[in-house]
């Protein structure tokens, strides 16, 4: 389909040292370590569903808690997406998907308008999955939107077990941005009326 829409960055700080790869057009190949195994399982998620090809690794200070490693993966994970991306030209830009997991149902919208800002209407219980808390997806996704510079809503309709109502916001997630990543053959240039979508 033309060049690769593909990017690696690393970010390392005193905090956390992370590296992340993307290929938009993969077939959902995700190789991810981090040290807090349900966020492992939750990027798994975003490649899988959203058919990206993703190597993730991170490390972090999780002696502390997870909260550095959670956010900083989240916010490199944006940037790789924005530069993967290039200019955007013919790109969908908009996606939305409501999916459900047993008895839990969520809704994501994503607009990659170069613009971050950031909704959470998940009334989420405060828990523990294995050693991270749940209280921590909302962190992950503020640093995605911040990272890619994206308008990104999450909605959780219903759910009751804690697993299913954070992993379904993570695959809502995925096919969102499935969605919005596509490059649409109809589409000519930036999908913007200003003619930019960096700003």
């Amino acid at each position: 389909m033309g060049m690769s829409r593909a990017t690696k960055l690393v970010r390392k700080t005193r905090e956390t040292d992370i590296e992340v790869s993307v290929e938009l057009d993969g077939s959902g190949n995700a190789t991810v370590d981090t040290p807090l195994p349900f966020l492992t399982h939750m990027v798994e998620q975003i490649g899988k569903h959203g058919l990206f090809d993703l190597v993730v690794r991170a490390k972090g200070d999780v002696q502390i808690d997870g909260h550095h490693t959670t956010e900083d993966l989240g916010v490199v994970l944006g940037q790789a997406f924005t530069a993967a991306l290039g200019d955007k030209a013919g790109i969908v830009r908009y996606g939305a998907a409501t999916l459900p997991m047993d008895e839990a149902r969520a809704t994501c919208a994503v607009d990659l308008s170069g613009r971050p800002f950031f909704v959470w209407e998940v009334p989420m219980p405060k828990g523990k999955l294995g050693e991270w808390d749940t209280e921590l997806a909302e962190v992950f996704f503020e640093g995605f939107a911040r990272g890619a510079a994206c308008n990104l809503h999450l909605v959780l309709h219903a759910g009751q077990n804690l697993h299913h109502m954070t992993e379904i916001c993570f695959k809502a997630f995925a096919k969102a941005l499935l969605m919005a990543t596509r490059v649409e053959p109809r589409a000519k240039g930036i999908p913007s009326t200003k003619g930019t979508l960096d700003t």
